[in-house]
């Protein structure tokens, strides 16, 4: 059944906002536990597949604590999670993608691709364009409260 947006749309705010994250985190979710993972696992291992060059421990805890909003303790947990699995490994002071890790990450994205292709299908391109602007707008305002609550 295709739902399309009511005529007469609520006003987007933060309810909406985490609303439309969870569902949509939560479509991520249920790919990612058919494979053994989590969301922050998933975050973690993307950050170190995708990255220029091999990270750091530390340089990878400062990428992903930028993106979920966490302590470093609980980066540094799921990096743990990930050496174990053998998705992560350590080469000298870098951590380092497996061939598994790099599998993970891609089947997920395989999987993930159509759901996400029906979930954004028959929006119109001047809206996306207008929820990107107020999406990037509302990050940069909540980054700096959270660096103002930090301080």
């Amino acid at each position: 059944m295709t739902s399309t947006a009511p005529t007469t749309a609520p006003a987007a705010d933060a309810r909406s906002l985490g609303l439309a994250h969870y569902a949509a985190r939560g479509v991520l979710e249920h790919v990612l536990a058919r494979h053994g993972a989590t969301f922050q696992q998933q975050i973690t291992l993307r950050a170190a597949v995708t990255a220029d060059a091999p990270r750091t421990a530390d340089e990878l805890v400062a990428e992903v604590r930028a993106f979920l909003k966490t302590g470093p303790a609980a980066v540094h947990a799921t990096i743990g999670e990930l050496l174990d699995g053998r998705l992560l490994v350590e080469d000298g002071a870098h951590l380092r993608p497996t061939d598994a890790g790099r599998e993970l990450i891609a089947v997920v994205g395989a999987e993930t691709a159509p759901l996400s292709a029906r979930i954004w299908s028959g929006i119109p391109a001047e809206d996306l364009a207008a929820a990107g602007r107020v999406l990037a707008l509302v990050r940069q305002r909540a980054e700096a409260e959270l660096a103002a609550l930090a301080d």
